[in-house]
């Protein structure tokens, strides 16, 4: 399965950018739960938003929370992460994955379940 994530870039604080996480034809994203995750420099993976299969759960990290939001375009295969009111530490590079196991949600959350991964993209928000 490839997973193509885009649409990072530096930004100055406060702030838009929307990440996009497109599959490889074949695969049908609103099939699985999905993830975004981040990783900044000298830190551990944290998970940032995911949305289920039905939609109905979705984890949002504290940080995150009245920011960011996660969206599906089923048409376009595509699951967007849009990213408001950026602070310098939401710096870091940013991951799709995708869990096609059904993994318990708590897994799904941390990255630990997610079975498929995009290339990630750089998000750098300057001061």
């Amino acid at each position: 399965v490839q997973l193509q994530a885009s649409g990072g870039g530096l930004v100055q604080t406060g702030g838009s950018l929307r990440l996009s996480c497109a599959a490889a034809s074949g695969f049908t994203l609103d099939y699985y739960a999905i993830g975004w995750f981040r990783q900044a420099p000298g830190k551990e993976r944290e998970g940032v938003l995911c949305i289920s299969k039905s939609g109905g759960s979705r984890y949002y990290a504290d940080s995150v929370k009245g920011r960011f939001t996660i969206s599906r375009d089923n048409a376009k295969n595509t699951v967007y992460l849009q990213m408001n009111s950026l602070k310098p530490e939401d710096t870091a590079v940013y991951y799709c994955a995708v869990d096609t196991r059904r993994s318990a949600w708590s897994t799904v959350v941390s990255g630990v379940g997610m079975d498929y991964w995009g290339k990630g993209t750089q998000v750098t928000v300057s001061s």
